[in-house]
């Protein structure tokens, strides 16, 4: 997904910074930027993110390599956090992957590299949420590394 937006964002607006986030335990799309060449997640990753296990395909490498400014990892409890925040304050049921994009700009890391962004746009995608799936939802807890937002 994140390639095709970059497509259109870019083409569109050249000037805009476009940011991929992805679980710390499926970071395929994180490694591969740092290496500078396509790095497969070992199969399978532990994340309960599960839209984002597989890996980055060789058509979309390219296309991210090329057009995603950064990636941001995040761990399983800021994701977790993120989810519950949204479906808490946004009354919006979200599955965790999309909570992975919220737990990006949420984290300390995001706030160090782009701390003079103004306008932010995340995709919430994915509503198809399994409520019996749903057993980490007690065991949440704010990690702790998120400052304190409104949303």
């Amino acid at each position: 997904m994140v390639a095709g937006i970059a497509i259109t964002v870019k083409a569109l607006r050249p000037s805009v910074k476009v940011y991929a986030a992805e679980p710390l335990n499926a970071d395929d799309c994180y490694q591969s930027k740092l290496k500078g060449e396509l790095i497969p997640n070992p199969y399978p990753p532990e994340t309960i993110a599960d839209g984002v296990k597989s890996s980055i395909g060789f058509n979309t490498w390219p296309i991210i390599r090329d057009l995603v400014d950064d990636v941001f990892t995040v761990t399983e409890d800021e994701i977790k956090y993120a989810t519950q925040l949204v479906w808490e304050r946004m009354k919006l049921l979200i599955e965790p992957t999309a909570g992975v994009g919220v737990a990006a700009v949420l984290s300390k890391h995001f706030q160090t590299v782009s701390p003079d962004v103004k306008n932010i746009c995340i995709v919430l995608s994915g509503g198809n949420v399994d409520l019996t799936s749903l057993t980490w939802v007690k065991q949440a807890e704010n990690p702790a590394p998120f400052p304190s937002v409104s949303v």
